[in-house]
């Protein structure tokens, strides 16, 4: 029943419904997952930032996944400017920092990867960001994980020039399409809307498509930017 009940809860947390996913899972399923599923909540609802961390405080501080989370968590708090404490840059690169140098290769890629956004959007730091985003990227094509490489690619398209970019956020929205990652289908979508002209008409029809979607799901920050 605990295997059936994860399963459960991993497909749940693919659609979004991440209270229901949390539900199944109950208080003796997987820590780590609950985890994984508290923070993701978090940085797209922009609510149960408390959830969050009580869920990453029960896991060994010590393992990749903590540190990863809890590095998540700070940046996330930068990000937003919501619960900010004063250390969290220096949390946010010592999590990442830590987490890459996991001996599981597809963790160090996660690690990698968010310390590249790390890079990129708090920072402004992109040639930095791009070398962590090209360790990563090499690291999801080896394992064939289009999940992996439909994050990293929408970061990645924005330090390409025009035609490139589209391209691979084109692809960042198919990848999670086909997936059936809804949350992030969603973002990608408006991500691509975001970068075609504003004549463009499947601009529109984009921006008609995942508005919906994002108040749905509550989408904290797709929500503010409509």
């Amino acid at each position: 029943m605990l295997a059936d009940d994860t399963y459960i809860a991993r497909r749940l947390h693919l659609l979004g419904e991440w209270d229901a996913a949390l539900a199944v899972l109950g208080p003796g399923g997987d820590p780590e997952l609950r985890a994984e599923i508290a923070v993701d909540r978090w940085f797209f609802r922009i609510e149960g930032h408390d959830e969050a961390e009580k869920a990453v405080a029960a896991l060994d501080p010590a393992s990749p996944t903590a540190q990863l989370l809890t590095a998540r968590m700070a940046y996330s708090r930068l990000l937003f400017g919501r619960d900010l404490r004063p250390d969290d840059r220096a949390v946010a690169e010592a999590g990442y920092r830590a987490a890459a140098a996991s001996s599981d290769e597809k963790q160090r890629g996660w690690a990698e990867y968010h310390w590249g956004v790390l890079l990129d959007n708090i920072d402004d730091d992109p040639d930095g960001a791009l070398a962590r985003y090209e360790t990563a990227l090499a690291i999801a094509t080896k394992y064939g994980d289009g999940y992996f490489e439909s994050y990293i690619i929408r970061h990645l398209a924005h330090l390409k020039e025009p035609a490139e970019r589209i391209a691979m956020l084109r692809r960042s929205l198919h990848l999670r399409a086909a997936l059936g990652a809804r949350p992030q289908t969603v973002a990608a979508q408006a991500a691509l809307a975001a970068d075609l002209p504003e004549t463009d008409p499947e601009r529109a029809e984009l921006t008609r498509t995942y508005h919906p979607a994002a108040k749905e799901l509550h989408i904290g920050w797709l929500l503010s930017d409509a």
